[in-house]
């Protein structure tokens, strides 16, 4: 996914996507909060400000 100018490989897409299902489950975050956590996490990997809005929504889904 390289819509914003910064590359995540597929591999680490499956990555963030476990660690946000992990996290969810075991801290037990609230739906209304998964995108904003989600967000989180795909920033601290890219050190990008913006999300691609499909890799965000790729990774909350159910």
């Amino acid at each position: 996914m390289d819509k914003l100018g910064v590359s995540v490989s597929a591999f680490d897409c499956d990555i963030l996507r476990s660690a946000f299902i992990k996290s969810v489950t075991e801290e037990r975050i609230p739906e209304d909060s998964w995108r904003s956590f989600a967000a989180l996490l795909i920033r601290d990997l890219t050190g990008a400000d913006d999300v691609d809005p499909d890799l965000l929504e790729w990774i909350v889904r159910k």
